[in-house]
């Protein structure tokens, strides 16, 4: 697999450094020893280190040369409330908290990548490593641009990756424009009229009523959404009564909207509205409906694209970087970071035969540490790529 040599040398080092990471994982906001470890490794190297900011978050800047240029590449570092049934040795030791998504491999790639340009230094300018907390819950992405990442440490562009697992080992994804959903919740309170099990028509249900609710928002995803759009709408929670012979009083529901355009989410929203109030009106009920909004959609600029590709093809091959691939409707909150700086978001394949398969968010998904070299290499190379000496 091509790496830089120099990244060949101490992959194992940075296989150490994930397990440990994975070893030990931390939720949201609360990635003190995960950033500890990373400011203590960057300062080592001789990087300047600026911590603090939302909260664990810090930044890692390095400059060599005149040149004003300036790039930024973001890892991050949070993982999942959930339990791991994985066995091997470095498993999870903190109960229901595991690295189920490979935020330790990201943060792991571009300390490698941090530590080689500390040592060659062969490139001219400014480069940001940004290492975010809680992408998984809480928008880190958007509280580090709040306080101001980008007027601190300014970036011509900004970069982030995330590992795959249905994409082969040694490939990757360049793709413009939108590549991942902008994921909202909602929640539903039914309130009718209780009553006993027996005597329904004294009562009005509001279990009934909730049926109906979950089923209509169902039918706007087929009706009212163009076919060529893309909108996922899911009812996950439905609570309502406490006896097998009590009609409650009201019933709660909750689930998520994912869709591509903010048209279509702005439009999805009123829809969904609309037909919550209106069947519990028709059915003498009430209903209340909140509807949250949660990361945008991240948009990848085309230009940055085309700079991460060409940094991939020298690495990988040109026939290994992907160009045209569907959007996931997973959230990602690099969203944040692309909507103020031009940005590019790629996908860097593990799947090794049956190795690196697992999928994200499960309770038996693993890192493959065998992309942790080819992650690093490509951060490399996209550094002396664009900010490369007169």
């Amino acid at each position: 697999m091509p790496v830089h040599n120099r990244i060949a040398d101490f992959a194992a080092d940075m296989t150490a450094w994930r397990r440990d990471i994975h070893t030990h994982p931390e939720l949201a906001f609360g990635e003190h020893r995960t950033s500890d470890l990373v400011a203590e490794r960057l300062a080592s190297w001789g990087i300047e280190v600026t911590r603090g900011i939302a909260g664990t978050g810090l930044v890692g800047t390095l400059r060599n040369g005149s040149s004003p240029r300036a790039i930024g590449i973001r890892a991050d570092m949070d993982a999942l409330p959930m339990p791991e049934a994985n066995e091997f040795e470095y498993r999870s030791q903190n109960p229901n908290v595991m690295h189920a998504c490979g935020h330790d491999g990201h943060t792991t790639m571009l300390l490698g990548a941090a530590r080689y340009l500390a040592e060659t230094k062969n490139f001219d300018g400014t480069v940001h490593f940004i290492f975010q907390p809680a992408e998984e819950n809480g928008g880190g992405g958007e509280v580090m641009v709040k306080e101001g990442l980008f007027d601190r440490f300014p970036c011509d562009m900004v970069f982030g990756a995330h590992n795959d697992t249905s994409i082969p080992l040694g490939q990757m994804t360049a793709v413009p424009g939108a590549v991942c959903a902008n994921t909202d919740d909602f929640y539903i309170r039914v309130k009718g009229r209780g009553g006993h099990a027996a005597r329904p028509h004294r009562a009005i249900d509001p279990v009934v009523i909730g049926a109906q609710i979950v089923l209509g928002l169902q039918t706007l995803v087929a009706g009212k959404v163009d076919p060529l759009d893309s909108a996922v709408l899911s009812t996950c929670q439905f609570h309502a009564g406490t006896a097998t012979n009590v009609i409650p009083d009201e019933a709660t529901l909750s689930g998520t909207l994912r869709t591509l355009k903010a048209e279509t989410r702005n439009e999805m929203e009123r829809l969904m509205r609309e037909l919550v109030i209106g069947t519990a009106a028709a059915n003498g009920a009430e209903a209340e409906f909140t509807f949250e909004r949660g990361y945008p959609s991240v948009i990848n600029d085309p230009a940055a694209v085309e700079r991460a590709a060409k940094a991939g093809a020298k690495l990988l091959g040109a026939d290994k970087v992907i160009h045209e691939r569907l959007p996931g409707m997973g959230g990602e909150d690099f969203a944040y970071m692309a909507e103020k700086v031009p940005g590019c978001f790629v996908r860097i394949g593990q799947a090794d035969g049956e190795k690196g398969t697992k999928p994200v968010h499960t309770v038996h998904y693993d890192f493959n540490d065998d992309i942790l070299p080819i992650g690093a290499s490509l951060w490399a190379t996209l550094v002396e790529q664009e900010l490369a000496r007169a």
